[in-house]
């Protein structure tokens, strides 16, 4: 199924790269996935949020890291979904792809003001992949 890789990417950036054995390419999003959320403590945020502490997600998210991470994940989803099928249309697949990873910076910038900030975020970001994975079903 072509989906299979984009869904292990949205669980983990680099495991849809190396479900399609792009064995390399997903090693380096792994570790850069890692330094990422370790530097940025996004899962640090997510863990405070969940339990309802959002000023203190806040606060413990370093955003000048963090910010590198919404257009990251983006684009190993898409990286993964797309390169496990043949013979498709990188420009028009990619449109539903780059406005997730939009959604997600201004969200991230806008974190401080809205309502449990790191699922906002996610929801945001994760809506238009799976619709643009709907849409370029098929093609």
């Amino acid at each position: 199924m072509r989906i299979i890789p984009a869904l292990f990417s949205i669980i983990m950036p680099g495991f849809g790269q190396i479900y399609n054995r792009e064995l390399v390419k997903g090693l380096i999003f792994v570790i850069l996935e890692h330094f990422d959320n370790m530097l940025g403590r996004i899962n640090q945020a997510i863990a405070l949020d969940i339990n309802g502490f959002h000023q203190q997600a806040i606060e413990a998210t370093n955003f000048e890291v963090m910010l590198f991470y919404p257009g990251f994940y983006v684009y190993a989803v898409w990286d993964s979904w797309f390169y496990a099928r043949e013979g498709v249309d990188k420009t028009k697949t990619a449109i539903p792809f780059v406005i997730a990873g939009f959604l997600g910076e201004i969200a991230a910038l806008l974190a401080p003001k809205i309502p449990y900030p790191t699922l906002t975020i996610g929801v945001l970001m994760i809506v238009p992949m799976f619709i643009g994975m709907y849409v370029f079903r098929d093609q």
